[in-house]
C-alpha cells in the first residue's frame, strides 16, 4: 500500500523482471535478477487480464504452460484450474464472450496454472463493481496464496487489504518498510498514509 506514485507498481515491475535494477531480486534465497520474466519462479496477473482476444479461454490460460501446443496431461491441468476458479466448460469460448467478472477469473486460472511460488497482483479487479470484486479478493485469497505461496498484491484500498492480507508492505516515496501488521498499520498509519486515506 501507498499514495499514488509511490512505486508499488515500479516494485513489481522490478520482481517480475519487467525493470532492470540495481540490487538483487532473491526469491526463496535464489538471485533470480538476471533472469527474464518467463524463466523467473514468479507468476504475474495485470491490471487489464492480458488475455488474447483470438484465442479461447483455455488456449489463454495454457499460455501459462507454455507457449506452444499442449500435450494431452497440459490440457487436463488447465480444465481443472478452470474449474478451480469457477469457469468449467467455458473453455472453448473467446474472452470476449465472458464477462468482466469472467475474465479476471480467466487470468487468475493463468496465474495459477504456473504454479510459481510467487503471484503478482497489480490490482487486476479494480475495474470491477465492490461486489465481484470481493468475490475475486476471496478467489484470490483462497486460490492463489494456497498451497505456501506468496501473494503480493498493490491496492490503494485499505478494505481490500483486510479482505485478503495479515501484512502489509508501505511504499513510500519509493522506499518499502514491513512488512507490517496490517491491523496495527491501519490502525495508526504513518503521516504520509493518513494523508493519502483521508478521514477513518
Amino acid at each position: 500500500m501507498g499514495p499514488s506514485g509511490a512505486g508499488k507498481s515500479t516494485l513489481l515491475a522490478a520482481i517480475g523482471g519487467f525493470i532492470d535494477v540495481t540490487g538483487r531480486v532473491l526469491v526463496r534465497g535464489e538471485d533470480v535478477t538476471a533472469l527474464p520474466p518467463a524463466r523467473r519462479p514468479v507468476a504475474t496477473l495485470f491490471q487489464d487480464n492480458n488475455l488474447f482476444p483470438h484465442l479461447s479461454i483455455a488456449q489463454n490460460v495454457g499460455l501459462g504452460i507454455s507457449p506452444r501446443r499442449l500435450r494431452a496431461g497440459d490440457r487436463a491441468r488447465v480444465d481443472d484450474v478452470l474449474a478451480r476458479v469457477g469457469l468449467e466448460g467455458l473453455g472453448a469460448r473467446k474472452p470476449g464472450a465472458l464477462s468482466g467478472g469472467q475474465q479476471s477469473r480467466a487470468a487468475l486460472a493463468r496465474a495459477l496454472v504456473q504454479d510459481r511460488p510467487v503471484v503478482l497482483l497489480d490490482e487486476p479487479f479494480s475495474a470491477l463493481g465492490p461486489g465481484l470484486k470481493a468475490e475475486m479478493l476471496d478467489l484470490a485469497r483462497d486460490v492463489l496464496a494456497a498451497d505456501g505461496r506468496l501473494m503480493l498484491m498493490v491496492t490503494h484500498d485499505p478494505a481490500d487489504a483486510e479482505r485478503v492480507a495479515g501484512e502489509v508492505l508501505l511504499v513510500l516515496d519509493g522506499e518499502v518498510t514491513g512488512p507490517h501488521d496490517r491491523a496495527a498499520l491501519l490502525a495508526d498509519p504513518p503521516p504520509a498514509l493518513r494523508a493519502y486515506l483521508g478521514p477513518a
